[in-house]
């Protein structure tokens, strides 16, 4: 963070000092675990019924943290108290990143694939200048301001996906950090429970692009109508990209190599480049062009843009991770999170990866469909039998539609089963696995990821991420 004074954080946070210099100043950063601070740190300190930040605020002074900003007197710490530490914490992020008039901010949004386009657009942005981008999702009220007031003076990027539980939310996290170039990846059917409809869904992600600057730019997925319609909601430039002929910025000739690794032509109004990417599944076609856009508007040429997307790796965990154990099985670790159109995504990058080999995909919950929930896991179902997965393990009796989706598509070379939990998934794979096989696990965050941890547990030499 910029160095401030305690007198300039309260007037940015709306707050009053108690105990506290006015000159006093902080210059290190940010911090709502008192494990973190450090000399010169600012400790952020949120109520709670099982754990009160105010409770280890003399811990965080002891550590160096220069004052507290909560919402309680603490006897013998400096405090900036404030009615709720959270929007204050939004209003210090936007008085910091108000400060940096070299800052470019780019924000992201989508029902699935933010994470892991954020984490390409910042490795691209990175070989421009330094960059400050979250790490793993960090999208809400709390991860966005912790995020953006890590950037100081030297800061030239930040990158920032925005996630929603209703309309507003967005709009929020705008008004917090603005951003000059805004990224809508597609919308889906993630949080549709909470939304109601696709059609919400899209009113709220379009929130990012109506709050862009008449300079900014908004960057559009051509290959979804919902978010190819946005252009009339944002009086920015606008740019599309895809594989529609429309799009500004588009993938043409695309192949996958034995490995599900896209490459393709990457096509531009200044020119055209070869792309090979690294990282593996179809998807990733779609969410590498977002980060050519971005990259076009940077001022990278078309060939400095396909280099630098060769160069993009996994970054944030259990995302289309694939590594091989020494037995020969192959694991794509896709655990951290589910929706139908990331698990749809997940089961092509299994057809792709397993074509010649024995696929086995393992399936977990997809949590807040709403009224979607049945048919959702039904389409996910049907999608592993019509790509012909040949061993479905369905974890869990709210997945249990995954299984009746799979087993009624006639014809279907493949078998399915329906299990406890994760322990028995594990038995069945220590069971079944044999060398060449290719493993696909995926689910919301109801401890899928156990099922991996077991395989990457045995793959006791070898292996690597892909």
């Amino acid at each position: 963070m910029i160095p401030l004074s305690l007198a300039e954080v309260a007037a940015a946070v709306g707050g009053r000092l108690v105990a506290a210099d006015p000159e006093a100043r902080v210059t290190g950063p940010v911090e709502f675990d008192s494990r973190k601070v450090g000399p010169g740190a600012l400790f952020v300190a949120f109520p709670g019924e099982q754990v009160d930040g105010h409770d280890y605020a003399a811990r965080a002074v002891a550590a160096g943290a220069v004052a507290v900003l909560g919402t309680r007197e603490v006897p013998g710490v400096p405090m900036v108290l404030v009615d709720d530490a959270l929007p204050a914490m939004g209003r210090l992020a936007r008085a910091v990143v108000d400060r940096l008039p070299g800052l470019t901010v780019v924000g992201l949004t989508g029902s699935s694939g933010k994470t892991s386009t954020k984490d390409m657009i910042a490795q691209v942005t990175a070989g421009l200048g330094e960059t400050v981008a979250p790490p793993g999702s960090f999208n809400n009220e709390l991860g966005h301001p912790y995020t953006a007031l890590q950037a100081g003076p030297a800061t030239r990027y930040l990158v920032l996906e925005k996630g929603a539980r209703g309309v507003g939310h967005v709009r929020y996290l705008c008004d917090v950090v603005p951003p000059r170039i805004a990224v809508v990846l597609n919308v889906g059917v993630a949080h549709l429970g909470e939304f109601g409809s696709r059609e919400t869904i899209a009113l709220a992600k379009g929130e990012l692009v109506e709050a862009l600057p008449a300079d900014g730019l908004a960057v559009l997925n051509a290959d979804d109508p919902l978010v190819d319609a946005m252009a009339t909601r944002t009086a920015a430039r606008v740019v599309r990209y895809g594989e529609a002929a429309h799009a500004d910025v588009r993938a043409v000739d695309v192949t996958a190599d034995e490995r599900g690794r896209a490459a393709y032509t990457l096509v531009t109004p200044e020119g055209n480049a070869p792309v090979r990417l690294a990282l593996t599944g179809p998807h990733q076609v779609s969410n590498s062009l977002a980060a050519a856009a971005v990259a076009r508007e940077l001022g990278m040429s078309v060939t400095e843009t396909a280099a630098a997307l060769g160069a993009l790796r996994l970054v944030s965990t259990r995302r289309m991770d694939v590594f091989d154990r020494a037995d020969g099985v192959t694991v794509i670790d896709d655990s951290y999170n589910a929706n139908p159109a990331s698990m749809a995504a997940a089961l092509r990058a299994l057809a792709d990866l397993g074509e010649g080999r024995r696929s086995v995909a393992v399936l977990g919950y997809m949590a807040e469909l709403g009224p979607f929930e049945r048919d959702g896991h039904l389409e996910v179902g049907r999608l592993a039998a019509d790509l012909g997965v040949d061993r479905l393990l369905v974890v869990g009796e709210p997945a249990a539609p995954i299984h009746e989706g799979a087993t009624a598509v006639r014809d279907w070379g493949g078998e399915s089963v329906l299990l406890t939990d994760q322990a028995a998934a594990v038995e069945v794979l220590r069971s079944e696995l044999r060398p060449g096989d290719v493993v696909l696990v995926k689910g919301s965050r109801y401890r899928t990821w156990e099922v991996v941890d077991a395989l990457r547990a045995e793959a006791t030499t070898g292996g690597g991420a892909a």
